[in-house]
């Protein structure tokens, strides 16, 4: 592997002036590193209604083997993917045969071993995965994969400094890295209606059932949103939902 183009992917991506760029030139090192595959994929917050770890939809940047996507969302493997349930967890990169080490005695061992198989017959025979955290945990993750490759510590250093590198650069480039680092001014803190209004947004409540809930009109309802929003910093209500969940202020 030639550590100089890594440290070099550094400088370029952040001279990269639109997403398209960042991602060629991301994928052009990845390749020459000897990496097929790869994903950098952005995990969102969730409401309680929205529990879906189907991990595509979140995708920032990838190229998987034809048919693996389908393959993998079919037999629903995000639920037991080893390699996500160790994500969860993980300060540090680590490789795919540590994640099933240590889900050794699982109880969907064998439904895990069977999609390593799938995954090795689609050309994913090894990979690693390099997580990306911010104040509140995990924000995205870096999976490498393809031919079985031996990194060195120095190359997984600089693989993780790539991979948060790119992620950082994609979102400035598609403009949502400042909602993602907003943080809620304390001095507008949000008042117990809106607290109110905000729970039952997050469980997927119109206005309408909100306004019979709370026994107020259609367009009081509104004007609360609209005050969240502005709060928040929010384009939408489902972005203030998920910064809302970010800042800690529902659960």
């Amino acid at each position: 592997m030639n550590i100089n183009s890594l440290i070099q992917l550094l400088v370029i991506l952040e001279e990269c002036s639109n997403p398209e760029a960042a991602i060629t030139e991301l994928e052009q090192i990845l390749r020459g590193c000897g990496f097929e595959y790869y994903a950098l994929l952005r995990h969102l917050p969730q409401s309680p209604v929205q529990q879906n770890p189907e991990p595509w939809p979140a995708s920032l940047a990838g190229r998987w083997p034809e048919q693996w996507p389908q393959l993998y969302a079919a037999k629903k493997y995000a639920l037991i993917d080893p390699t996500v349930r160790y994500l969860a967890h993980a300060q540090r990169p680590f490789r795919w045969r540590e994640a099933m080490a240590a889900f050794h005695k699982d109880a969907y061992q064998r439904r895990m071993e069977q999609m390593m198989v799938d995954a090795f017959g689609h050309g994913l025979e090894d990979g690693y995965i390099f997580p990306i955290h911010g104040r509140n945990g995990i924000l995205a993750s870096l999976s490498l994969a393809g031919k079985p490759i031996e990194l060195s510590p120095v190359e997984i250093a600089l693989l993780e400094a790539v991979a948060r590198k790119a992620f950082w650069r994609l979102l400035d480039l598609k403009g949502e890295a400042q909602a993602l680092e907003t943080v809620l001014p304390a001095d507008t803190p949000l008042t117990r209606r809106e607290m109110e209004i905000l729970h039952y947004l997050a469980e997927g409540m119109t206005s309408m059932e909100i306004s019979k809930m709370l026994k107020i009109s259609n367009h009081t309802v509104d004007w609360y949103m609209n005050g969240l929003q502005d709060k928040l910093k929010a384009k939408n209500r489902q972005q203030a939902v998920a910064l809302a969940f970010r800042h800690g202020l529902i659960s």
